[in-house]
Order: C-alpha cells, then structure tokens, then sequence
C-alpha cells in the first residue's frame, strides 16, 4: 500500500479511464453507416487500431504533426483495406470522426468507483498527449470533470509525455511534490517511463495484459488501484 506517503493521483485519459477504443468504434460506425455503407466498421477497426497507435507514437515523439496524425492514420487504413478514397473525403471523415467521438463516453470498467474511492483520500489529476478542445469534451461529457483539481494537457505544456516537462509542468500546477505522486495510465513509454524518468512513482493499467517488466507495479482492472491506494 502507498497511502501513507502518496497525495496526488495523476491519471491518463484515453485508454486509461475514458475507452478510447470502444468510443472510436461506435464513432466510425456512425460515419460508415450514414456515408460509406459499403465499408465495414469491424474491418476498418481491425486495420486502423494498429495504424492510429502507431500515429499516435510518431505524434507523441513530434515526428509527424498533428494535421499528419488525423490525416495519415485514415489514408493509411484506407489504403490497408483497398478502398479508394479521395483527401477531401479523409478530410471530411476526419472533422465528422472528432465530433463524433466525443458523443460516446463509455468508461472502463471500474473507473467511476476508483474515483469515488480516492476523490476522498487524494488529489486527481489528468495528464493527457490529446488536443485540449476533444479532452475537455470527453470529461465534461462523460461526467468526470469534478473529480480532477487539474488537467493537464500537451498544449498547454507545450510537450508531450514522455517527455519530462510535461510531467514538471503538471506537478507544479498541481502543487504537488514528485516524491507524494503517482501515476496510472496505460502506456509503458508515455505514462509509466516517462513519469519514472521524472522522477514520479507510477502503476501500469495492462487491461490488455502484455508481458510486463517485473520491477513495474501493475494491474489489469481499474479496482485492483485500491491493493496501492
């Protein structure tokens, strides 16, 4: 147990708490259904999951842009299923998909009952690699808002996690102590190294239960936080 010594809980957002994956689904399902119904969604989905992480790895270490994150990871799966396509019609998908995704607010398993345990007990915090407008709607809509002091995103840092500042930027807004603080999220390099690397204890949420180092602290259910907090 870490009580005693920690407390601020800083949290990851999409795939942490918020089910980026499942909300994803239902938002492409709603474009394909209405515009593209010859398209499948579980069929794109299975393409487009490993593509956009892979973007999404290439964003976070600044290889590509944001405008080369939304446009490259639709045109990449596209091109991975044979479908033809033109830019202006990516361009649409991409505009209607972050409006979309944002209507859906399925959570993990487990996330409002940790928050109700700890809100009482420590300080949350957001710490999130997404753009400020689609996270706040993401927290305002699914009703997460009140449980956080602060939210930190890349935009305001100025950074992405990992990188160190970004982890700074949030502790200090926070007001908090790196020694008192840990965080959770579900990204062994963004979240769990890169708040080691800062000098911040962490716990690694594996809901997809991947071979692990053992010194990392880890669980695979959002209620397994309270066997640390």
């Amino acid at each position: 147990m870490l009580q005693n010594t920690i407390t601020d809980v800083f949290f990851d957002l999409d795939h942490t708490l918020w089910d980026f994956d499942k909300n994803s689904e239902m938002a492409f399902d709603r474009i394909f259904k209405d515009k593209y119904p010859h398209i499948k969604t579980t069929d794109f989905i299975e393409k487009y999951a490993p593509i956009n992480q892979a973007c999404w790895k290439l964003y976070q270490n600044d290889t590509i842009t944001h405008q080369e994150l939304r446009y490259n990871r639709l045109r990449f799966s596209f091109d991975a299923l044979n479908i033809d396509i033109s830019d202006d019609e990516i361009s649409e998908i991409a505009v209607d998909y972050i409006e979309f995704l944002t209507d859906n607010n399925h959570l993990f398993d487990g996330a409002i009952e940790v928050l109700e345990y700890l809100k009482s007990k420590y300080k949350l915090h957001i710490i999130t690699n997404g753009f400020a407008g689609v996270q706040d709607k993401k927290i305002n809509n699914a009703l997460l808002s009140g449980y956080f002091t602060t939210i930190t995103n890349s935009e305001l840092a100025g950074v992405k996690k990992p990188n160190s500042i970004i982890f700074d930027y949030a502790i200090n807004i926070a007001k908090a102590s790196k020694a008192n603080s840990i965080m959770i999220g579900d990204c062994l390099d963004a979240d769990i190294n890169g708040a080691l690397n800062a000098g911040l204890d962490a716990i690694f949420f594996n809901e997809k239960k991947i071979e692990t180092p053992e010194n990392i602290k880890q669980i695979n259910h959002l209620l397994e936080l309270k066997k640390y907090l």
